[in-house]
């Protein structure tokens, strides 16, 4: 069965609320609301195969403690542009 893309977007917003560290949680599922609705499915490829990975590994590129694997980095530009950057780079 194939899934509506409704279905799809409420899916994906649940898995970004629910990271494991609350960091990830605010900064993913944050993003998640004010861009889901308006991606192009393209993004909302990105957006997932990104989720795919470990909440470690997300935090220690959003901290830039290890460098972002160029595959992610344009989908996770755009969700540290979204957060208030002083959050994340103290």
């Amino acid at each position: 069965m194939t899934e509506t893309h409704e279905h799809r977007l409420k899916r994906i917003k649940i898995r970004a609320w629910r990271r494991g560290i609350k960091e990830m949680d605010l900064l993913i599922g944050g993003y998640a609301d004010a861009h889901l609705a308006a991606m192009t499915v393209e993004e909302l490829d990105a957006f997932e195969h990104m989720m795919d990975e470990n909440d470690q590994d997300l935090l220690s590129w959003v901290t830039h403690q290890e460098p972002t694997p160029a595959h992610f980095k344009v989908m996770l530009d755009k969700v540290v542009a979204f957060a208030d950057p002083k959050l994340w780079l103290k």
